[in-house]
């Protein structure tokens, strides 16, 4: 089935040129120019993934993330200005899977789109087989696409539940971030990219809501791991 893409951006000839690539590349693609009829059709049962940009009229990428409030299944893909880190570390708390910083080579755009694809897919070959986590309180099903901490269920995105799916599939053990990368993102880890560390963060939060101990421990110059009940030194 052909993939949905929805390019939400106010330069109109940049959204002209992605959507004769990725039209080309076998995408089908919709273009809106300001972040209101963005999110509006964002909403649509059609839509599989989301190209943001920062700066728009009406609303701008944060308030369409802040709109979608962090529940949404749909993978959003953000383009931020070069160089511009608050903007990205803003973006992953706010919701977004990953960040690419303007101007890009279409290329490495259409490489961050398949890779997305790719994870989606491999879940969903999994879903069926795959086994219900309880680890430390925290049960994670992929079945359902479930997370409860304390029996509150959180809210997660795409992204995060597939980090936190890795980290207690592998509990009590290192996890680093070039996996993390590599198997969540579909990417290698670049110097200096955040995106592991703000997805984490953004999971500890919502997790922290309902438990008092923290449940993933940062292994300095390693990765992290999640706990499987009692508390590294």
């Amino acid at each position: 089935m052909t993939k949905h893409i929805l390019i939400i951006d106010d330069d109109i000839e940049l959204s002209e040129l992605l959507s004769s690539y990725l039209s080309a590349e076998g995408f089908t693609i919709t273009c809106r120019h300001d972040g209101a009829s963005g999110l509006a059709k964002a909403f649509d049962q059609d839509i599989d993934l989301i190209l943001l940009d920062v700066m728009m009229p009406k609303l701008n990428g944060f308030d369409v993330l802040k709109a979608l409030g962090g529940k949404h299944s749909i993978p959003i893909l953000m383009l931020t200005a070069k160089g511009d880190d608050s903007d990205r570390i803003l973006g992953l708390e706010l919701g977004a899977d990953d960040y690419l910083p303007k101007p890009f080579h279409h290329q490495e755009l259409l490489a961050r789109i398949k890779a997305i694809f790719r994870r989606i897919d491999i879940t969903k070959q999994h879903t069926g087989n795959s086994s219900l986590l309880n680890i430390n309180d925290v049960v994670i099903d992929n079945a359902t696409r479930q997370v409860k901490c304390a029996d509150h269920l959180l809210e997660l995105t795409g992204t995060e539940f597939e980090i936190l799916f890795e980290l207690m599939s592998q509990h009590s053990v290192i996890v680093s971030k070039e996996q993390l990368s590599q198997h969540v993102l579909g990417r290698k880890l670049s110097p200096f990219d955040r995106s592991i560390d703000m997805h984490v963060s953004n999971i500890r939060r919502k997790i922290s809501q309902y438990a008092s101990d923290d449940k993933i421990k940062t292994v300095r110059g390693a990765g992290y791991i999640f706990l499987a009940g009692d508390k590294l030194d």
